[in-house]
């Protein structure tokens, strides 16, 4: 795999000065469980990074609920972490996925390539008996490049113009669970539906039980797509579209995108159509 690397391999390279593990674990249900979590243990030498306070900034009126953070503010921290283009970045979480591949979306698009995601997560990685720490990392200060890829980003006007049918050959993917698709219920947003036009992958289809499903899996997911075409994934608010996007770079394709006010900004203009 592409941008996953598994526990046995992690473990492997652990204690390597050129590693860095971060902790992505979150609960929207409790917005602190997270650092609690890592407070008490984690993987060894992993620093910690919030998708509220890390990864997401400030919510206006458009933008959707988890617009990106102040750049400058993100990647000090980084640098706090040690973190620069010599660094090879493994992200977890729970086990999920969707929180660290918000992480490993974001390095990629600041340009930062050797970052992975770990897969099955903390939980895999403690079933396996592994090393946890309680101890809290600090590391040198370190320089971390930035290098934008704007290639990997949409806003409103990008997915309005392929509603609109403005942009050939593009397809455009819910990733939420089959029914907010559909619009039959809507337990986050104001408004129930879907963008004009897209079809569903709930992002959660492609993991199983210990992480991420195989690229063969993957590839099979998305057989309905062409692998030329360009591919633009949104979500509630541009986090759990993160682990499609990456499923998608595995299954091979190239020309991938988020939208990543996602569904939450979309409705936030009142004259956006509605499916």
């Amino acid at each position: 795999m592409k941008f996953i690397v598994g526990k046995e391999w992690l473990f492997n390279h652990l204690h390597e000065p050129t590693i860095r593990i971060v902790d992505c674990r979150f609960s929207l249900a409790d917005f602190e469980k997270g650092n609690r979590e890592y407070g008490h243990n984690h993987l060894p030498g992993a620093v910690f990074f919030d998708l509220e306070k890390d990864l997401s900034g400030s919510v206006g009126e458009h933008g959707g609920r988890h617009p990106l953070p102040d750049m400058d503010e993100f990647v000090l921290k980084l640098e706090r972490a040690g973190i620069d283009e010599n660094m090879t970045v493994v992200a977890y979480d729970q086990g999920e996925g969707a929180f660290a591949a918000r992480f490993w979306w974001m390095l990629q698009y600041l340009g930062h390539e050797k970052v992975f995601v770990l897969d099955g997560g903390f939980n895999s990685w403690k079933e396996a008996g592994y090393p946890l720490s309680s101890e809290i990392p600090v590391y040198e200060s370190s320089v971390f490049k930035i290098n934008i890829n704007n290639e990997m980003i949409v806003d409103v006007d990008d997915v309005k113009a392929v509603v609109n049918g403005q942009l050939a050959n593009t397809t455009l993917i819910d990733s939420r669970e089959e029914r907010r698709y559909l619009g039959l219920e809507e337990p986050i947003d104001k408004k129930a539906g879907r963008v004009p036009g897209a079809i569903n992958k709930p992002w959660m289809e492609g993991l199983h039980v210990g992480g991420y499903k195989p690229v063969e899996a993957q590839k099979q997911r998305f057989s309905d797509i062409q692998p030329d075409s360009q591919v633009i994934v949104y979500c509630g608010s541009g986090v759990t579209a993160t682990p499609n996007f990456l499923a998608l770079k595995e299954a091979g394709f190239e020309k991938v995108k988020l939208y990543l006010g996602s569904f939450s900004d979309w409705i936030s203009y009142p004259e956006n159509k509605i499916e």
